[in-house]
């Protein structure tokens, strides 16, 4: 049974755009910042002189603004099999001491269409890897273990759409092997945990009550962990389909054409999902807050936790050739058909199709947008 409706606060956030000016224009405003006193800080192998980005060709050609916070972006990127955007950060919230910290951070997209903070890199001969956010322990399937909670990396759904955006704007450069070790910082081998600048700023906001999205608890479970029907939700967070926020469009090779993202809030209006449907499949993103504190990393610093197996992107890692040096992403049995464009991956739809608010989007929101889906 559906909670109350509450009504739909006016300071919501619409999804926001990239900012109408030319890339000089957002060059020079950048170069200005720093002429002017502006601290840049890098964390990776740039760290002794950040400045060597622009000199290098990372300046910034768009910009994006979110609560207070600015983001300038350069021409996206392809690096280590990644969608990269260089990005610097400028936060809403400065320090009274001195002038204000603008950071350089990696954005990238991952399999599930939403663009990501990377936290730090390793890149050892033993190891290459993006870190990607907090850890959690993990209690699943009778197996105990430590893992990346990598929805904490997402950047805000408000702003997903002017990412796509600035993705698809300019010429895109091939092969950058050079940003990430750049701009991250440079982890030891098997370090999946993130550093003191990432996680202080969530451990205080997630400590304040106002902030605590079902008292830090999950809004969303399996009573079967074997059986997407017996998802349960937490009364009042579950999504209000008369409540649809936002859609975007953008596109994609590796779904075969035209992507929507439909960000929609809750019945109690306390967090907002983001619902992924390309022409074949649909799945979700970790739910995310309405809060509008961001971190230097451009992040929310209060989470939603949900079962991990509500959003599995349509495609997803699964052990295909049975080698064992893949880590199955997908729930045993309910893997699907090879990706066309990454043997890695398989369709996760026998999972995804089965989950009861994937039935109900598409029931009350795609067949009312588009008869033929």
């Amino acid at each position: 049974m559906l909670s109350k409706i509450a009504p739909i606060p006016t300071e919501i956030q619409v999804n926001v755009a990239v900012e109408g000016k030319s890339p000089r224009q957002v060059g020079e405003q950048f170069h200005r910042l720093l002429d002017s006193g502006y601290r840049l800080r890098a964390d990776g192998q740039a760290k002794p002189d950040p400045a060597q980005l622009l000199r290098i060709g990372y300046t910034p050609k768009y910009e994006i603004e979110l609560f207070g916070t600015r983001f300038f972006l350069c021409n996206q990127r392809d690096a280590e099999g990644l969608k990269v955007i260089p990005a610097y950060v400028l936060p809403a919230t400065r320090s009274k001491r001195g002038k204000p910290t603008i950071h350089a951070r990696a954005f990238y997209k991952d399999s599930s269409l939403v663009w990501r903070s990377a936290t730090h890199y390793i890149n050892t001969p033993e190891m290459g890897w993006i870190g990607k956010g907090a850890v959690r322990l993990q209690v699943k399937r009778g197996a105990r273990d430590w893992y990346s909670a990598e929805e904490t990396t997402d950047l805000p759904f408000e702003m997903q759409a002017a990412l796509d955006d600035a993705g698809h704007r300019g010429r895109r450069r091939q092969n950058d092997n050079r940003i990430l070790s750049l701009v991250l910082r440079n982890a030891p081998s098997g370090r999946i945990w993130p550093y003191r600048d990432f996680e202080a700023p969530r451990e205080r906001a997630m400590k304040s009550r106002v902030n605590r999205i079902n008292n830090n608890r999950s809004i969303a479970w399996f009573a079967d962990d074997d059986d997407p029907k017996s998802l349960q939700i937490e009364p009042g967070f579950e999504p209000d389909f008369g409540a649809v926020l936002d859609v975007s469009t953008s596109r994609s090779s590796m779904y075969g054409g035209e992507i929507r993202k439909y960000r929609i809030a809750s019945s109690n209006r306390r967090i907002q999902y983001l619902f992924v449907a390309g022409p074949h499949q649909v799945w979700l993103v970790n739910p995310q807050a309405f809060t509008v504190e961001l971190s230097s990393y451009g992040l929310r610093t209060v989470d939603v936790v949900a079962d991990e197996d509500l959003c599995i992107p349509g495609y997803e890692f699964f052990d295909n050739a049975g080698t064992g040096e893949l880590d199955d992403q997908i729930p045993p049995g309910f893997a699907g058909p090879v990706c066309p464009v990454d043997p890695d991956r398989a369709d996760a739809s026998p999972w995804n199709e089965r989950l009861p608010v994937v039935r109900l989007f598409r029931r009350l929101i795609l067949a009312g947008d588009d008869p033929s889906r």
